[in-house]
C-alpha cells in the first residue's frame, strides 16, 4: 500500500483511512454529509496526491498527444486544461484525464491513481515522435480545494488573481512562498475550486498553510466519501465504474471530448459506431420509490427484463433523495422514461433524467 506524503497528518487527523487504488487514503474525517455540505456551502480540502502526473516534452509533444486522446489538444494555448480520453484499440477507454499545455511543447497529463502504469505503458506504445516522457506521479502532491468560498480562502496565499481565473485554466506561480506551484481552476465537485500541484517536500507545509488562511471561511478536511456524492450529484464519470476498457466514448456521453477533425486510436471504428449509432447509454436516474441503487445492480423494464445496469449510485446529500447513473438499452434512454432498479429482488421504481442532478 502507497502512502501519500500527507498519510500521517490525515491519521493524527483521525481520519478513516482505507485502501484505494493502491494507496492508503482518507474516505471520511467527521461524516461523509456534513463534508458534502462544507464543500457546497464553504471550502474543503481534499488530499488527491495519488493521481498520476506525466510531463510530456519536445516538439513531437503535441502530435503524441493527438494520436492517443480523443479531444483536439491542438486547441489548446500556454495556461489551458481540457478534458479528454484515452480511446483503446477495441471501442473502449484506457482512462481519462486532463491535459495542460505548459508551453507549446510542454505537457502534463493528470491520470487516474489506478491506471498510472497502464497509461504509461498505453501513451509510450505510440510514442514514436521522440517525445521525453516523465513519470512524475511520485513527487507530486496534490491538493483539491473545492467550495465556493475557495478563492477567498486561498487569496492571501499567492499573487496569482484567483477569482478571476477561468475555469479549466491553470496558472504557475508562488504559493504560501513556495515557488512553481500550479494552481489550477478544475474540479471534480461541481462547487467551484483549484486543484494544486506542487512537490512533496513542502506537502505539510502547503497544507497547514492553507487551513490557516481559510480558517475564516470554516474550511475543513474532507475525504474520498464525499468527493464521490459530489461528482455523483453533477453526474461526473468515475473511471472503473462509469466508464472502462469495454464502455465507449460515446456510449458514455463524452461525444463532446471525442473529436473526429483528426486522427486518433481507433478513431475510424468510433466513427462507425457514431454513424450507426450506439445501442446503449449512460444515463442519469433518480428513485421514485424508496430504495438506493448501488453499482452492479440491475436495471429492469416493467416486466423485469434486464435492460442495463446501474454504475453508480447514493443517497445524495443535496437533493435529500436517491440518484445514480447506468447503462440503458438505446429504447429506454430518453429523459422521463420509467425504469427500475433491481434491489434485493424487487422492482423499485426511477425515471431518467438529464445530469447534473444538482443545479
Amino acid at each position: 500500500m502507497k502512502n501519500t506524503a500527507l498519510t500521517d497528518l490525515h491519521t493524527n487527523l483521525g481520519a478513516k483511512m482505507v485502501p484505494f487504488a493502491g494507496y492508503n487514503m482518507p474516505v471520511q474525517y467527521t461524516g461523509v454529509n456534513a463534508e458534502h455540505d462544507t464543500v457546497r456551502k464553504a471550502v474543503g480540502v481534499f488530499d488527491v496526491s495519488h493521481m498520476g502526473e506525466f510531463i510530456l516534452k519536445g516538439q513531437g509533444a503535441l502530435d503524441l498527444i493527438q494520436k492517443v486522446t480523443s479531444n483536439d489538444a491542438s486547441k489548446l494555448y500556454d495556461g489551458k486544461v481540457q478534458y479528454s480520453c484515452l480511446p483503446n484499440e477495441d471501442g473502449g477507454i484506457v482512462d481519462d484525464l486532463l491535459v495542460y499545455r505548459i508551453d507549446e511543447n510542454t505537457y502534463m497529463l493528470v491520470v487516474n491513481a489506478s491506471n498510472i502504469e497502464k497509461d504509461w505503458n498505453w501513451i509510450s506504445k505510440y510514442n514514436t515522435f521522440g517525445v521525453d516522457m516523465k513519470d512524475i506521479s511520485d513527487r507530486t502532491s496534490l491538493l483539491a480545494i473545492q467550495g465556493p468560498k475557495a478563492a477567498e480562502a486561498l487569496q492571501s496565499l499567492t499573487d496569482i488573481d484567483l477569482a478571476s481565473m477561468e475555469y479549466y485554466t491553470f496558472k504557475k506561480g508562488t504559493f504560501a512562498g513556495i515557488d512553481n506551484v500550479i494552481v489550477s481552476a478544475t474540479g471534480y465537485t461541481g462547487a467551484g475550486g483549484f486543484e494544486i500541484y506542487f512537490d512533496n517536500e513542502h506537502a505539510e507545509f502547503i497544507w497547514n498553510e492553507v487551513f490557516k488562511a481559510g480558517e475564516p471561511f470554516g474550511i475543513k478536511p474532507i475525504g474520498l466519501a464525499a468527493r464521490d456524492t459530489l461528482r455523483l450529484e453533477m453526474g461526473f464519470c468515475l473511471y472503473g465504474n462509469d466508464i472502462d476498457d469495454t464502455t465507449s466514448p460515446l456510449e458514455a456521453g463524452l461525444g463532446w471530448v471525442t473529436k473526429f477533425t483528426k486522427d486518433f486510436t481507433n478513431a475510424e471504428a468510433l466513427q462507425a459506431q457514431k454513424q450507426a449509432g450506439v445501442e446503449r447509454k449512460l444515463v442519469g436516474f433518480e428513485m421514485v420509490d424508496r430504495g438506493i441503487p448501488r453499482h452492479d445492480y440491475a436495471i429492469v423494464d416493467a416486466d423485469g427484463n434486464t435492460i442495463g445496469k446501474v454504475t453508480s449510485g447514493t443517497q445524495s446529500p443535496s437533493l435529500q433523495k436517491a440518484i445514480g447513473l447506468g447503462y440503458v438499452n438505446n429504447a429506454f434512454a430518453k429523459e422521463g422514461t420509467d425504469i427500475y432498479i433491481s434491489i434485493r429482488d424487487n422492482k423499485v421504481k426511477a425515471k431518467v433524467v438529464k445530469p447534473p442532478f444538482y443545479k
